[in-house]
Formats: C-alpha cells, sequence, structure tokens
C-alpha cells in the first residue's frame, strides 16, 4: 500500500505560526501535525508515503529520516517547482503511486480524526470501483459542497452540489480518499483540481463511491479550528489511552495533555482541553483553559490564558490575560498585567499595552 499526503503551501491561515516551521509541523497534540498520519498511515499497512511539499521543503526532509527509522517505512519528498492544485501532486508522484496495483491513499496534511484506514481499505476493496472518498456529516451542509449518492445504488456518488440552498444531504468531502493507480491516468501535469475536475469524471463513469466517517473530523488549518480540533482530539485520547492524559491536581478539570518535562506549580489549574508542550514552565496560580503552550514557553503567575495558541518560547507575564483565539508566534512576550484578545502576534515581538480588538501585531 502507498499514500501520498498533501503538505501544500505556505499555510497562511495558521501564520504566525507557519512564519517559523511549515504547517505539518506544528505540533498538534504534542507531535507535528502530520506525525498522527504517518503513524495511523503505517498501522494500516502502508510501506510507500509521498509528501507532496512546495515551501520548505528542507525543513521537511530534515524529518523524513526520522520517521523511517520510527515506522519502518519509505518516505520521500516530491517536490513541486510550481502550485499544482489538489490532483497534479499524484501525478507528480506517479513511479512511486504507480509502482504496484495495490490502491493508495490521499490526505489533506491538515485533516484530525480517528484515521479508518483499515476500514476504508476493506470498504474500498469490496465495492471495487476506482475511487472512495471519506465523508464527514455536518450540521450545516450550506457552507460546504455536498455529496450525494445514486438513489439505486447505496454509496455509490451520483454527484456534487456546492452551497446548496436547498437540503440535499449532510454529508462532505473528508480531504481522505483510496483510489486506484488508474485513476492517475485521468490527470495531467499541471495545476489541476482533483475535486473539481478529477472526481466529476469518475462520478460519470459510476466509479466514485463514499465511505462514512464515524467519530470526530476537523480540518485544524487555522487558529480557531485548531483549538476545536484540540478539544476534540483530547476527548478522544481520553477514549481510547486514557494513560496518556495526566491527572495530576493541578488539573482542575477536563482534558489535558502535557509532557513530562514541563514544569507545572502546584497551584496552577489547568482544563479542560489544554496541551502543554515540552520544556513548558506554569507558574503559582496561573489559569489556563482550552489552550496550547507549545514549546519552552513560560505562563508567570496568576496568568489568565484561554482559547489561545502560545507560541514556542514565549512568556506570558505574571497577571497577564489572553483570549479570543490569540495567536503568539516564536519569541513573543506579553508583558506583566496586559490584556491581550484575539490578537495574532508575529514571532519576537513584545506586547506592553492591552490589545482589546482582534489585530495582527507585526
Amino acid at each position: 500500500m502507498k499514500a501520498i499526503i498533501l503538505v501544500g503551501g505556505y499555510g497562511t491561515r495558521l501564520r504566525p505560526l507557519t512564519l517559523t516551521v511549515p504547517k505539518p509541523m506544528v505540533e498538534f497534540g504534542n507531535q507535528p501535525m502530520i506525525t498522527h498520519q504517518i503513524e495511523a498511515l503505517a498501522e494500516a499497512g502502508v510501506t510507500d508515503i509521498v509528501l507532496a511539499v512546495s515551501y520548505k521543503a528542507e525543513v521537511m526532509e530534515n524529518l523524513l529520516e526520522e520517521y523511517k527509522a520510527r515506522f519502518g517505512i519509505n518516505i520521500t519528498c516530491s517536490k513541486e517547482e510550481e502550485p499544482l492544485g489538489t490532483a497534479g501532486p499524484l501525478k507528480l508522484a506517479e513511479s512511486v503511486l504507480k509502482k504496484d496495483d495495490s490502491p493508495f491513499f490521499v490526505l489533506n496534511s491538515d485533516v484530525i480524526c480517528d484515521y479508518p484506514f483499515k476500514d476504508l481499505i476493506k470498504f474500498h476493496q469490496k465495492h471495487g470501483a476506482a475511487g472512495t472518498i471519506v465523508a464527514t456529516k455536518v450540521d450545516e451542509p450550506s457552507k460546504y459542497g455536498v455529496i450525494v449518492h445514486d438513489r439505486d445504488t447505496p454509496d455509490l456518488i451520483d454527484r456534487f452540489v456546492e452551497k446548496p440552498v436547498e437540503f440535499v444531504g449532510n454529508r462532505i468531502n473528508a480531504g481522505m480518499y483510496i483510489l486506484n493507480p488508474s485513476v492517475l491516468d485521468l490527470i495531467e501535469l499541471k495545476p489541476t483540481s482533483i475535486e473539481k475536475e478529477t472526481f466529476p469524471i469518475l462520478v460519470e463513469q459510476k466509479q466514485l463511491y463514499s465511505f462514512d466517517l464515524e467519530g470526530y473530523w476537523m480540518d485544524v488549518g487555522q487558529p480557531k479550528d485548531f483549538l476545536t480540533g484540540t478539544c476534540l482530539f483530547l476527548s478522544s485520547l481520553s477514549r481510547r489511552k486514557p494513560e496518556k492524559m495526566c491527572n495530576e491536581k493541578f488539573v482542575h478539570q477536563g482534558n489535558v495533555l502535557v509532557d513530562p518535562s514541563a514544569k507545572i506549580h502546584p497551584n496552577a489549574l489547568i482544563g479542560p482541553n489544554v496541551v502543554i508542550g515540552p520544556g513548558v514552565v506554569i507558574g503559582d496560580g496561573a489559569r489556563i483553559q482550552r489552550s496550547v503552550i507549545l514549546a519552552n514557553s513560560q505562563v508567570k503567575d496568576h496568568a489568565w490564558v484561554k482559547s489561545t495558541i502560545v507560541g514556542w518560547n514565549s512568556t506570558i507575564g505574571k497577571w497577564a490575560r489572553t483570549e479570543g483565539c490569540t495567536v503568539l508566534g516564536d519569541d513573543v512576550e506579553i508583558k506583566n498585567e496586559i490584556y491581550v484578545n484575539g490578537a495574532k502576534v508575529l514571532p519576537h515581538k513584545s506586547i506592553g499595552v492591552n490589545v482589546e480588538k482582534e489585530s495582527i501585531i507585526m
């Protein structure tokens, strides 16, 4: 089995974090985002993975040897000289994806869920068509492109309806597919959309099915969804692997994941839905809710941190308060007693005045 992960471009929606590292390397649940996918693919029997990259490819390549040894699989980078959309990268990696007759997975790198790859393989092989899209159910389908099924054949896709005004279904594309190598013959090596150009051909040929995803799903490519996805991930992790969750006395409530190297004052109150990375220091009386504190950052005494992503090597001062989906880049300092609401702060900045409205601090 093979897989290609569409690592994509500049990660502009997740700035300022992606000004420091490529989006797939931003830690989600205390490991690089892409690691969750590679680990799940390896467990499903995938032996060859292609990372389709165009931005900071050399940084991604530095991880490859570690992943090869850790998961026992072949990982290669396929670098785009120009952005090729969501289908072009498949054609560029054709030599790997067509190395044998087995189907291959296609994943968007910022999708987080309980990856059902083993069940997906069985489903794909059972219906025998060329492609399968993983579908997830949503409450407001009018915001998305909706999958509509054939009336006579269960799970066979009849058409897609973009942002429907009237209800036609509640299943949307979850950004994960399994395709037969023959699909590559439909793709040219140029900027191409698999959703808008390749899938409609397969639908017309009655060769595209959908597979319902059970459990949670989130595209974590922007800060508010990154935080929501963290909550969903922690809830899932607490059910699947409760031994990984922190239960120290500073955990006030809810699901909390703490790296063993972090130092947290016993009088701090953490939770619900908090991830604390390696080398982090949390002070006396600090209060943290629904936030991610990345490596080597400090939250000083009596600070209040809510709905915030604290970038690497950053400091939140004593009695300071952050909330409203605030994101601090690398090496940011929030001075003592400062209030920050909804700011996106670029790396290496120091904030000494209150920021009361959503803004970008350059």
